[in-house]
């Protein structure tokens, strides 16, 4: 056998990255479960007023709102990056 075919690959067959849990998947995942945990302790309604309109809600809602813009705009970022 070649050292091309040998089964030294990995399960995927391809590139090995460290695995599954590596520290910087665990400590993105910890930031977001504290997130996630921040924004849903915070129950109570707010008023939020964004250039004219000014609207009531709760303000987990709004946190969780401006949580999901911003990793979309992480996310698009990251995508034109590579």
């Amino acid at each position: 056998m070649s050292p091309k075919t040998s089964e030294s690959t990995g399960a995927g067959g391809g590139k090995s990255r460290g695995g599954l849990l590596t520290p910087t998947r665990v400590s993105v995942v910890a930031l977001a479960l504290l997130a996630l945990i921040f924004i849903f302790e915070n129950t109570r309604s707010t008023k939020i007023r964004l250039l004219i309109p000014e609207v009531t809600m709760p303000l987990w809602m709004a946190l969780l709102g401006t949580a999901v813009i911003g990793a979309l705009c992480g996310a698009y970022f990251m995508k034109r990056r590579r």
